[in-house]
């Protein structure tokens, strides 16, 4: 028997890029940023696709810099580049749940007394990159 489950939490690293299909299908990637233990070290980053109802809330909710939370199986996307004709390759994170960790207050620009997430300076443990 096998399992392959991903459990990571980290910052949006872009806002997310989001196609929609004549089928009706939805489906959103971005990146995601995760610290490691150690201050000192660089951030892992990770590809992630999210698909349906999960695509629309990353859609509405998730731009660059949000905290999230993702639970999701691994898969390596396999393709021949058009141009070069070599086969590529591209580990990704199939997203199963999408988890928004940020407040309210985080992301609300009317309420009072907090600031638009870019007229706020961030602090620096909140960047991960």
């Amino acid at each position: 028997m096998g399992v392959n489950s991903v459990t990571l939490v980290g910052r949006a690293g872009r806002d997310p890029d989001v196609r929609y299909f004549e089928s009706g299908s939805v489906v959103a990637n971005l990146t995601m940023a995760v610290n490691r233990r150690s201050r000192d070290e660089e951030p892992d980053w990770f590809n992630l696709e999210i698909w349906g109802k999960q695509a629309q809330v990353a859609a509405d909710y998730v731009k660059k810099g949000s905290l999230i939370g993702v639970i999701g199986s691994f898969k390596i996307d396999s393709w021949t580049d058009r141009n070069s004709g070599e086969k590529r390759n591209r580990p990704v994170i199939r997203v199963d749940r999408l988890n928004l960790l940020g407040s309210k207050r985080d992301s609300d620009s009317n309420y009072p007394g907090a600031s638009s997430s870019q007229e706020r300076s961030p602090n620096h443990e909140e960047i991960p990159f």
